[in-house]
This record gives C-alpha cells, structure tokens and sequence, in this order.
C-alpha cells in the first residue's frame, strides 16, 4: 500500500469514527433541535451532486469516506424530519420536570440565583 492510500484509509477511518458520537446521540436523544434543516437539505444535496465526481475516481478510501458521509447526513435528515416534534417535547418536558423538581424543593424556580 502506497503512503497515499494508507493517508486515505486512516483518514477516512478517523473521519467516520469521529461522526459516529453526533449520530449515536441523534439516535439515543432525538433531539436534533440544534440541527438547521436547511443546512442538512443543503448536505444532502451537495453530497448527491459530489457523488457524481467521487463515484468516477478509482475505487478506494474516498468511496468510503463518501459513503459515510453520505449515510450520516441523509440519516440525520430523516431523524430531523421524523422527531422535529418528539424531540421538542423531550426537551420541553423534561426541563419543565427539572423545573417542577427544583422549585418544589428549593421554594424557587431553576435558574435563580438564593441570596
């Protein structure tokens, strides 16, 4: 294996793993409030009209650093689109119970400073 091949191949493998923390956490939480749905349709799009180029380069690591890439920003979307309501309700709900928890015990509501 050439020095080109062996940096794509570590590349890719750091790239991916490296993407691997935002997905599990998208798919434990589904949470993606923090996620611009133009900015993930926008991925989306980019990575279909990059796929034209990279799909006629010579089979290697490029391919598979493309394909996750391609699979990480398309599930992103999809989660985005399936739990844009559940996932607001999650976080509303659960900072409404941190709220109700705090208050009951400490006689105020969260995020006031007692003197």
């Amino acid at each position: 294996m050439n020095l080109p091949v062996l940096a794509g191949t570590v590349s890719t493998v750091l790239f991916a793993v490296g993407m691997l923390p935002m997905l599990v956490k998208a798919a434990r939480t589904k949470d993606l409030a923090s996620y611009s749905l133009g900015n993930l349709v926008l991925s989306n799009v980019a990575n279909a009209v990059h796929s034209i180029y990279v799909f006629n380069l010579p089979a290697g690591p490029i391919w598979v650093l493309h394909l996750a890439y391609v699979l990480a920003s398309a599930l992103m979307l999809a989660w985005w689109l399936r739990y844009r309501e559940t996932g607001h309700e999650t976080a509303a709900s659960t900072a409404a119970a941190g709220i109700t928890a705090e208050s009951a015990s400490a006689g105020q509501p969260s995020g006031r400073v007692q003197p």
